[in-house]
């Protein structure tokens, strides 16, 4: 595998004046490279905000339309209406020299991107908003960032959720109203560059089958096989290789792409021949054998153990919002108020700059359940300990001044401001990154006068503190966030906060009877960089927390694994997501470990505190919230993981920083990377 320099527009202007074309889609399903499009609308508006131009109509894809129930578009609807390569001129159009918007616009461009592809045409976006993502930057006091929960905030009228011309109308009116307010909050706009996507890359292939086996270990010399082994084949065989990979797989073994200290053994005729592998399994003591060796003991394999998987899988993984880029409703359930029980093992990663802290703590979340269990993980692999520093210690209970509020911190160097966002979460707050409509109070530290954003704090509202506040905040009072105007409604109070975890805090995924719901995000934000390029990461990783093969590894090279269980959603040039069917992965994948890598001379000391967020669904509320100062000369950080501990999954907030690069990063996770 090679890593190449991904390219995103990382401008961040500040003029809101743009042609755009607002589009919806209903789809058959949610994968874009399987499922078609059964409707399509595009508005039109101009750079004063007045539509332009207006088109919908419904397609005959030519399948099954999947979830009627929630779209309504049966077969007999879509039986005589025109198919896309029929209309797709008039669609290329309304898209030519617009910036192309949506509501979670990844999943509506990746549509329109395949089917103008199997029309064999060229889908003519440069660029994309996606509200979605602008509504998080702007964070309303609204239940969620749905379309119809926007909608309602906003004052836009829906007449009929999960039609495409309806939404699309819809749309028009959240944009202006979200582009208004991001006006008022000085926020650039989440403008994400559109690459072509006919490349064959965005086409993951077919998922090598799980093995179902534990690994039982190493291969004993004179030894048998055992079901789950890990085997790395190298070198000339007489066997053709999907031969012999296809015979390992059927006797239960775990065929790799690369060798790791977990691997059981190396199949090679030619151990001396100075391969990649071969001095891999060296340096590690991995047991080689010849391929007539392995094919003797390939016929007597002994019974392995299977893996376990957790919780009930869900019976339909589609989003229950529909296959809409809109969003609708999903049950989320009350998080849990039960203390945490302790963790998985930490991931094997090498030399870490700073590991997390593995004190444990229990820190009341504002306005939500009280859990925040401190666990996270270290580095087996650290050839020194690293350095700890404790975890934050929770205000007692009844002294929590600061629960609630969400605090921004301007100026000062990356240690002070890193101790003044650690304080607030210790005072029972949240520490802000950017400026919102969430956040209730700012503190000024050294140098923090010339933060351009200082202008905007009187105009909404906010209160702004010195260093001392943080010693003690309740002897002033809190700023609303959302201070009306003249002729400006007042905003109700949000209904609800995210649990707020400290570095290393760990929560429970709820879900309807105890098993988790399907789709969860782990979305990373940062405040705008002009100097360097973030790029956020996943691995899939097994018990040996290794990738089962190098496609389990997902970044912007191959923003989707081949399962298509784990994908990267680019947001805007501040924000990434990492979207998970915990629900479909194989009992084999035991944790997502997601990370971010950047990409030139600058290290995590220059960007900051990074956020990540836990959020189930399309939309929906969050369920808990990080902010992570825990890197300064770092290049790789590993933000945060979904992991199972028993019948359940778990969020984990860890921010644990490494000086080497991603490639580093990768291949200590097993991954095989071209030098």
């Amino acid at each position: 595998m090679t890593l190449r320099s991904s390219s995103r527009d990382v401008s961040g202007p500040r003029d809101y004046a743009f042609d755009w074309a607002l589009v919806d889609v209903e789809t058959s399903g949610v994968i874009a490279r399987r499922d078609r499009v059964l409707s399509v609308a595009v508005v039109t508006i101009g750079p004063d905000g007045e539509q332009t131009g207006e088109f919908s109509t419904l397609l005959n894809p030519g399948c099954d339309p999947g979830p009627v129930h929630v779209h309504g578009l049966t077969a007999e609807r879509l039986l005589g209406a025109p198919t896309f390569e029929q209309v797709a001129g008039q669609i290329g159009a309304l898209l030519q020299g617009r910036v192309l918007v949506a509501h979670n616009a990844q999943f509506d461009y990746d549509f329109l991107a395949h089917e103008f592809a199997r029309a064999r045409l060229r889908l003519p976006v440069s660029q994309r908003l996606c509200t979605l993502a602008l509504n998080r930057q702007v964070d309303p006091p609204a239940a969620d960032m749905k379309l119809g929960t926007l909608a309602a905030h906003y004052g836009v009228e829906q007449t009929r959720a999960h039609d495409a011309l309806d939404d699309t109308r819809v749309l028009a009116g959240i944009l202006r109203a979200t582009l208004r307010e991001a006006a008022r909050l000085d926020l650039p706009l989440p403008l994400v560059a559109c690459p072509p996507r006919q490349d064959t890359q965005f086409a993951p292939q077919p998922p090598k089958t799980p093995c179902v086996y534990r690994n039982p270990g190493r291969a004993e010399v004179g030894g048998p096989l055992v079901q789950g082994m890990k085997i790395a084949i190298t070198g000339e065989t007489a066997t053709s290789r999907t031969e012999l990979v296809a015979r390992s797989v059927a006797a239960g073994l775990n065929v790799m792409s690369s060798v790791s200290r977990h691997t059981s053994a190396l199949v090679t005729n030619e151990a001396g021949s100075g391969s990649a592998k071969a001095r891999r399994a060296a340096a590690e003591g991995v047991p080689v054998m010849d391929e007539h060796t392995f094919l003797r003991l390939l016929h007597d394999v002994r019974p392995g153990t299977p893996h376990q998987a957790a919780g009930a899988k869900v019976a339909d993984t589609r989003r229950s919002s529909g296959a809409s880029a809109s969003g609708g409703s999903e049950t989320i359930a009350p998080a849990p108020e039960a203390a945490v029980p302790e963790a998985n093992a930490p991931a094997a990663v090498p030399e870490p700059r700073r590991a997390a802290p593995e004190t444990r703590a229990t820190a009341p979340a504002p306005d939500g359940p009280a859990l925040a269990a401190v666990d996270a993980p270290s580095s087996p692999e650290a050839a020194v300990p690293a350095p700890r520093r404790p975890a934050p210690a929770p205000a007692p209970e009844g002294r929590r001044p600061l629960a609630g509020r969400r605090v921004l911190v301007l100026g000062g160097t990356h240690p002070a401001a890193s101790a003044a966002r650690t304080r607030v979460v210790e005072l029972g707050g949240s520490a802000a990154i950017n400026l919102s409509r969430s956040v209730t109070d700012a503190v000024l530290l050294s140098g923090g006068e010339a933060d351009r954003r200082i202008r905007r704090l009187p105009e909404l509202g906010l209160p702004v503190h010195d260093e001392h506040w943080l010693t003690a905040p309740e002897d002033a009072p809190a700023g609303t966030g959302t201070t009306p105007k003249a002729g400006r409604p007042s905003t109700p109070e949000r209904p609800r906060t995210p649990l707020v975890l400290p570095r290393g805090g760990v929560v429970d995924l709820p879900g309807p009877q105890g098993a988790p719901a399907s789709l969860w995000h782990i979305t990373a934000a940062w405040a705008p960089q002009d100097a360097c390029e973030i790029d956020v990461v996943a691995f899939v990783l097994d018990d040996d927390e290794q990738v089962t093969f190098d496609e389990d590894f997902v970044f912007y090279g191959a923003p989707e694994n081949p399962a298509g269980t784990v994908r990267l959603l680019t947001d805007g040039p501040a924000e990434q997501t990492i979207a998970v069917d915990l629900a479909s992965l194989p009992p084999a994948s035991r944790k997502v470990a997601v990370a971010a890598a950047i990409d030139g001379e600058a290290n995590f000391g220059d960007v900051g505190a990074v956020q990540v967020t836990a959020v189930p669904g399309t939309g929906a509320a969050p369920l808990a919230r990080a902010t992570l100062d825990a890197a300064t000369t770092e290049r790789t950080l590993l933000l945060a993981e979904f992991y199972r501990r028993g019948p359940v999954w778990r969020f984990r907030a860890v921010g644990q920083g490494y000086d080497h690069g991603l490639a580093d990063l990768a291949r200590g996770y097993g991954v095989d990377i071209a030098d």
